[in-house]
């Protein structure tokens, strides 16, 4: 007697040549999952880096106007002296290391935990910015980094000359 009330072939007048028996789908299921939780960055861009585990990674927001671009990381925990802003080209690189460590001890015990770790983001601009006029600000966590785009990447509007 089946504890599952599956028709088969015979009572129902179905193909079942089709069908996956319940272990079949469970090991198909385990399958994908585990080809989902060994890819790093899943369906992430392919300008994104990849993260090894183990490594953090700085979330990022990026906004436009017509002259600046900006850029807020969320780099909690970071002495700003540890955090360096560069841009290269059409990229901005902000990188940086993390170290934090915590003591505990009572009567006849002692824990100590030291967490460390180096990160960097490169993040792909949309437009051409002039370097020399790149400001970075950390406050509370954030660091909020503006770029001026280049004169020559503001558009403008060109007149339609007629005859």
């Amino acid at each position: 007697m089946s504890l599952i009330p599956f028709r088969t072939k015979r009572t129902s007048g179905m193909d079942t040549g089709n069908l996956m028996s319940l272990g079949d789908f469970r090991n198909e299921m385990n399958r994908l999952f585990e080809g989902f939780m060994s890819r790093t960055t899943a369906l992430a861009p392919s300008w994104f880096e990849t993260i090894e585990p183990g490594q953090w990674m700085p979330t990022i927001d990026l906004s436009e106007t017509d002259t600046q671009i900006r850029v807020r990381a969320e780099v909690p925990g970071i002495d700003p002296k540890d955090v360096d802003v560069s841009v290269s080209g059409d990229r901005l690189v902000i990188s940086g290391e993390k170290k934090s460590s915590s003591e505990t001890s009572g009567e006849g015990w002692s824990h100590c935990e030291s967490h460390s770790g180096s990160f960097s983001r490169t993040i792909p601009l949309p437009e051409s910015v002039d370097p020399s006029k790149v400001t970075a600000k950390y406050d509370k966590g954030v660091l909020m980094v503006e770029l001026t785009k280049s004169p020559s990447a503001t558009s403008r509007k060109v007149p339609v000359l007629t005859k």
